[in-house]
């Protein structure tokens, strides 16, 4: 089984309800934040990358993303249009189309400036250590982002549960432990649960902007972030 993830999830499929009515005709991928869609910041950061296997799942609206995707032949489509799965159940009906081995996941409702996402997690990734590596920022760096934080950073790398830092949306996980989790609609929160009992959660901070584009406020405090410090990162 490979050890180096090369395939990404990304997750497309929310109801966007905090948008109010900018969602009220589109799925929030396709809400515009600097004159392109949110999706497809999101999938300038897989191709600067260069993971080659690249899967979105959809619900809401999904028509719209599919047409919109219609173009990318590198990219696979997860349908959840009969029931939303959440962020876990959603990536175990993906693994057929993302393959074995640890994977790349990608919230597609923020935007970035600074270093690759997806390249600081692959430089960081110790799959002799690792289950999961999430990638993190200080709370008062989260712009955009109402909560407190979802994790506390030990001097070895280790994540538990705390305020302080706040999850971006990013991470590299394995996903063997997927199928024995008896729910069929569930969050990543269950399979992060039993890492973290394990000790093998880890962290890294990511090394530039990051805005949290889930209200329509948010949207304009992203745009200013990308015209101060530059578009989405290419390295």
């Amino acid at each position: 089984m490979p050890q180096t993830p090369h395939a990404v999830m990304l997750f497309a499929a929310g109801l966007g309800t905090r948008m109010g009515p900018l969602t009220a005709d589109r799925p929030k991928p396709l809400v515009p934040v600097a004159g392109r869609a949110l999706i497809d910041h999101a999938l300038g950061l897989v191709d600067a990358a260069g993971i080659g296997r690249i899967v979105v799942n959809l619900h809401y609206r999904a028509d719209q993303l599919r047409a919109h995707l219609a173009g990318r032949a590198d990219i696979a489509l997860s349908d959840e249009s009969e029931r939303l799965l959440e962020t876990g159940g959603g990536l175990r009906q993906a693994l057929p189309l993302l393959g074995p081995g640890p994977v790349f996941t990608l919230n597609t409702d923020a935007v970035w400036t600074g270093a690759n996402p997806l390249a600081q997690l692959r430089a960081a990734w110790d799959p002799a250590r690792m289950e999961a590596l999430l990638l993190l920022i200080p709370r008062d760096n989260a712009l955009g982002h109402a909560g407190q934080g979802d994790f506390d950073l030990g001097p070895d790398g280790r994540l538990r549960r705390g305020p302080g830092l706040v999850y971006t949306g990013a991470q590299i996980i394995r996903t063997e432990t997927l199928p024995a989790i008896a729910e069929d609609v569930f969050s990543l929160n269950r399979l992060w649960d039993d890492m973290l009992a394990r000790g093998t959660v880890f962290g890294c901070l990511h090394r530039g902007g990051w805005c949290d584009v889930g209200r329509p406020d948010c949207i304009p405090i992203a745009e200013a972030m990308l015209k101060g410090q530059g578009d989405v990162p290419t390295k």
